[in-house]
């Protein structure tokens, strides 16, 4: 009797998750595809109380780390569409990793369907304060003079501070070596050290080193100059045509329903427009976005484009 009644009570909870009435009692889990701690994580928690108290739904994050990130993106896949189960993740097992692994358990296009991004973020390149290089220009010039120190540091391989870097390279007309390390902190440690010359990071977590006097921020990545960061020029700002900007979005299983996605989307949007979210995002080091379904899709697609070549040229792959 007892199996009875929960195929029941599954069965209707289903049905009325895949009907036109507000699923107001509906549990949202939103799955972040990294361990507690990082900004991404206060990220996520924060759409996810939000959400909570606006729409009257329970919405439970759940980290699920391992693999890259793959495993998370996998279990997203496998979910029924019908909003009761989201993915917030960075760009790169969107855009990146289709072409860092050879073969995915999931296709990012095919198999998730885009809600809204939420955040971007933007990188900055530090040297060591021997290194004596002030602007974008000086340091392009010092990598051609220099090409036997062309080396830079940076969380993890494969990811958009390794691809980041090497554009720096190709700009300056020399091949890059990454060097890998467990994180940002680490490789700042042997930044200021001289261990390694120069860091990929971002921007937010070089701000107070920078500020403190301990390395140099010679450039950051996006198109604006980083708030925190007034004093850094970018590079596109300096006539070099270097962007690193990531960005946080909001995927749903495919075949959602549009009418899902939309509300979906209005209620996410409409949390990122308030002035105490913005506030809150800001202080993560995070620029606060809230666009539409498509314009996440574009941005996909844009990336997804942009960087298959630099990582073509690499020769670098995960498997």
């Amino acid at each position: 009797m007892a199996n009875i009644f929960r195929t029941f009570v599954v069965s209707a909870a289903m049905a009325v998750c895949l009907s036109a009435a507000p699923a107001t009692a509906q549990t949202v889990r939103l799955i972040y595809p990294q361990a507690p701690g990082s900004s991404g994580d206060a990220l996520t928690r924060l759409i996810a109380d939000r959400m909570q108290a606006e729409t009257g739904q329970t919405v439970i994050v759940e980290n699920r780390a391992g693999g890259s990130g793959r495993i998370a993106l996998t279990s997203v896949k496998t979910a029924a569409p019908d909003g009761s189960m989201l993915l917030l993740t960075q760009m790169a097992p969107m855009t990146l990793f289709p072409h860092v692994h050879k073969s995915l358990d999931y296709d990012p296009v095919k198999d998730f369907t885009p809600v809204a991004q939420v955040a971007t973020f933007t990188f900055g390149l530090a040297v060591n304060n021997d290194i004596p290089v002030r602007t974008p220009g000086e340091l392009l010039a010092w990598l051609k003079a220099n090409p036997g120190k062309a080396t830079f540091g940076g969380p993890g391989a494969g990811g958009l501070p390794h691809f980041f870097g090497l554009l720096v390279g190709r700009a300056a007309g020399v091949e890059m070596t990454f060097v890998p390390y467990k994180g940002t902190a680490n490789s700042l440690t042997d930044l200021i050290s001289g261990q390694t010359p120069m860091v990929v990071g971002l921007a937010s977590d070089l701000v107070q080193l920078h500020k403190d006097g301990k390395i140099r921020v010679v450039a950051t990545g996006d198109r604006e100059r980083f708030p925190d960061l007034p004093d850094v020029p970018t590079f596109a700002e300096s006539g070099i045509d270097i962007v690193g900007r990531g960005w946080f979005g909001v995927y749903a299983p495919a075949n959602t329903p549009p009418t899902v996605v939309e509300r979906l989307n209005k209620s996410i949007v409409g949390i990122l427009q308030s002035p105490n979210v913005k506030q809150r995002v800001t202080a993560l080091g995070l620029r606060p976005t809230g666009t539409s379904a498509a314009e996440l899709a574009e941005a996909q697609k844009a990336d997804l484009d942009r960087w298959g070549p630099v990582i073509k040229a690499s020769g670098f792959s995960l498997d």
